[in-house]
């Protein structure tokens, strides 16, 4: 029987260490369910499977230590990525150089799948998709204007999110008729620098919609300049709210908060290949001593089964052929425990995978669809809070918003070291 060695890096210490820890979980469960007849149900054929993960500290340098070695004689038959994009970048150009499949479940920004790094394959929504579902739902709410600001950590994952939010809030604004949205202060956000400059502007602007792009500490930084700024902005949103450490951390001022997700457990799914995500998050919580855990661990024990599916089309006898792998996963289109796969077949940027949207209500994330809120028309609010559809629940956006700026109308008319958390 064939024994396949998948190597990978993980950030068990330094600035990613708290995901590190997830994602390791989630690989060992990962082995251990495909060496329990999981790999053989999914390649149709008998294959172990052996992970060699090794910690990368959150550096690059290390990171290029660790996948250099992992390519020497042909030690490990694939590569999963490291966590983040400024760690993926510097991985991904090790295993270009080494010719090695890499699958990429831990960095979202666009420039990793520009066309240079050939065998990397995208498990994740690039970042340039991320808010879009904030947009979306951001046209549904039943303010007069829509006066956005919108701030960004000065990396490419960041500025490559904050793009795909203007650019929508541009074409939405083109489509819908009487929405009136516009980007009235686009910068970046330095708690220790700007905070004094972005009062002024943003009250100059009449700002009332702020979005925040950038890693965890970033965006947790702009959160509580928005809060504690008595600047009555009444729809707040970022990219942190999207993981569970970010309720923990801003307690009680999370409420209302609404951030972009990979994935969530209470999504209802039934995958093609592995668990469903909720059997997927209780067996993580029992391996984090009933801790949560948050969309990067799915990516990961994801990115594994996609493997699986893909060597199912690549003969593996002996040595597997690199090339053969990587058009396996350009034809690869399945489902599992965190969406959709699909990729475009030359750059392997992730094209199926759909981003979710939460907002926090009482300390819990909700999942909250865009999508169907524009079916049903504009939302109506009573004057003073902002009510949104969460499943059957309505939610608090937990922010004031002066009485005159709500529509009393049924529609909306008029104008309208590397930095990186992912």
């Amino acid at each position: 029987m064939r024994t396949i060695v998948i190597g990978a890096s993980i950030p068990s210490t330094g600035r990613y260490g708290p995901f590190g820890g997830q994602i390791e979980a989630a690989l060992r469960m990962f082995e251990a369910d495909a060496n329990a007849g999981m790999a053989e149900r999914v390649m149709g054929r008998p294959g172990a499977i052996k992970l060699e993960l090794h910690d990368d500290q959150s550096r690059s340098g290390r990171t290029r230590e660790i996948y250099r070695s992992l390519c020497a004689d042909r030690r490990a038959d694939l590569l999963l990525g490291p966590y983040s994009t400024g760690l993926t970048r510097a991985a991904a150009r090790v295993a270009e150089e080494c010719g090695r499949v890499m699958l990429n479940h831990g960095g979202a920004g666009n420039d990793l799948h520009d066309g240079r790094n050939r065998f990397l394959v995208g498990v994740p929504t690039p970042a340039s998709e991320y808010l879009t579902g904030f947009v979306r739902l951001l046209t549904t709410l039943k303010l007069r204007r829509k006066r956005v600001a919108l701030v960004a950590a000065p990396t490419p994952f960041a500025l490559a999110a904050a793009d795909g939010a203007e650019r929508a809030l541009i074409e939405r604004r083109s489509w819908i008729l009487g929405v009136r949205v516009r980007v009235k202060f686009r910068g970046r956000f330095d708690p220790a620098a700007t905070p004094a400059m972005l009062h002024p502007a943003f009250r100059r602007n009449r700002v009332n919609v702020m979005l925040s792009a950038g890693g965890y500490e970033h965006d947790v930084a702009a959160m509580r300049f928005a809060i504690e700024s008595h600047l009555n902005l009444p729809v707040l949103g970022c990219i942190a709210a999207g993981v569970a450490r970010f309720g923990a951390d801003l307690g009680d001022e999370a409420d209302g908060i609404v951030g972009p997700s990979q994935w969530e457990e209470d999504v209802a799914a039934t995958p093609e290949i592995g668990p469903a995500p909720r059997e997927f998050a209780r067996r993580m919580r029992e391996r984090l001593g009933g801790a949560l855990c948050d969309y990067p661990a799915a990516q990961a024990y994801a990115a594994g089964l996609i493997a699986l599916a893909a060597l199912r089309e690549a003969p593996h006898q002996g040595a597997i052929d690199q090339m053969k792998l990587r058009e396996a996963l350009a034809r690869l289109h399945t489902t599992t425990m965190f969406g959709a796969f699909g990729i475009d077949p030359s750059s392997g940027l992730q094209t199926a995978h759909r981003m979710l949207l939460v907002q926090w209500h009482r300390g819990r994330k909700m999942i909250i669809d865009p999508a169907s809120l524009e079916e049903r028309g504009d939302l109506e609010f009573p004057s003073g809070w902002r009510l949104i559809v969460a499943s059957l629940n309505y939610l608090r956006m937990g922010r004031r918003e002066p009485e005159e700026e709500l529509e009393p109308s049924s529609k909306d008319s008029g104008e309208s070291d590397d930095g990186e958390r992912r």
